[in-house]
């Protein structure tokens, strides 16, 4: 199922239920005194965050969400029942906006609830209407027409972790021996189109779609994955030693996070340096010095054995214990 981080959906309330004209029936009295009851409310409409990030996905050819409508009411003055409220899931992080108010809503908690639609009041029955001078009303109100509105849904991932870098850097296939997760692996760019989550030992890991220099601008996957880098925590910087020039490739990075964001480009941040099977130790030592002068944080990664992906869980765990 492709994965989905916009959408566009009309979503109502329910209508409130129509009240009635209803009568007692006595023996010998044909109308005994009013008896109509009250329609039930319309549903209201709540937002819930939960952990499955292609939620957004089972909706992409949905139109409209309505909540239940209230039921009307009944004789012997019984009222309606009011309708099924509406609950519609959306992944942790994302940003609600309703398109008529300009109201936003942000689910950052698991099992986050949050209403965003009122449903319609309903209506009266004739026996809400009786009096003194008005034994026998006639009268009744429909239900009310309840809140609707287009909302937009952006999804912003929420993780301690970020793992950033250009194409074929190595992330992939670090949060997958890092968590277990399955990101797509391939020997050509873009091999992840969509972002990926991973849990290591309670912290959660997302493998952010490789970015290029311009994505700022909207080359690339451009801003659509550089917004799921704003609530991560920290920043898990992969540099590959398949690279000749690994400074650049950092400048690269770094330039794109400051124009996309001051804010993002101000987090904390943790250099790995990837693929380092493929060169010497010399060589290696070189790189890491080289590197080391821009950010003096940085975990090296040697072959994806048992011993080496230890040794960084490790690591990274004791960082990011240390990040609030």
């Amino acid at each position: 199922m492709a994965f989905i981080d916009e959408l566009k959906i009309h979503i109502s309330a329910g209508r409130g239920g129509d009240g009635v004209v209803r009568w007692l029936h006595e023996k010998g009295i044909d109308r005994a005194g009013p008896a109509g009851g009250n329609g039930g409310k319309g549903g209201d409409v709540y937002l819930r965050a939960i952990r499955d990030i292609a939620i957004l996905s089972k909706y992409k050819n949905t139109k409209k969400f309505v909540a239940e409508r209230g039921e009307a009411g009944a004789k012997k003055s019984m009222h309606g029942r009011n309708g099924t409220d509406l609950v519609i899931d959306v992944p942790i992080g994302t940003v609600v906006t309703n398109l008529e108010t300009r109201e936003t809503f942000n689910l950052l908690e698991d099992g986050g609830k949050i209403k965003i639609l009122n449903g319609g009041k309903g209506g009266l029955g004739n026996e809400y209407f009786k009096n003194a001078v008005n034994r026998s009303p006639e009268n009744q109100t429909d239900g009310k027409n309840p809140e609707e509105a287009d909302f937009t849904f952006e999804v912003e991932l929420v993780a301690d972790a970020g793992l950033i870098g250009l194409p074929n850097a190595g992330k992939s296939s670090l949060i997958n021996v890092l968590t277990n997760s399955k990101s797509k692996i391939g020997a050509y760019q873009f091999t992840t189109l969509e972002p990926s989550l991973g849990d290591m030992h309670g912290y959660i890991l997302a493998d952010i779609p490789g970015l290029i220099e311009g994505a700022s601008e909207g080359k690339g996957l451009g801003h659509k994955f550089l917004r799921h880098i704003k609530r991560t925590k920290t920043l898990l910087h992969c540099l590959s030693l398949e690279s000749t020039d690994l400074v650049k490739d950092y400048k690269i990075i770094r330039n794109e996070l400051k124009e996309y964001s001051e804010e993002l480009a101000e987090k904390k941040e943790v250099l790995i340096i990837t693929k380092t099977d493929l060169v010497d130790e010399k060589t290696l030592e070189k790189a890491v010095k080289k590197i080391s002068k821009l950010n003096p944080n940085i975990l090296t990664v040697t072959v994806l054995d048992d011993q080496s992906i230890k040794k960084l869980k490790d690591d990274l765990i004791k960082i990011l214990r240390k990040i609030k």
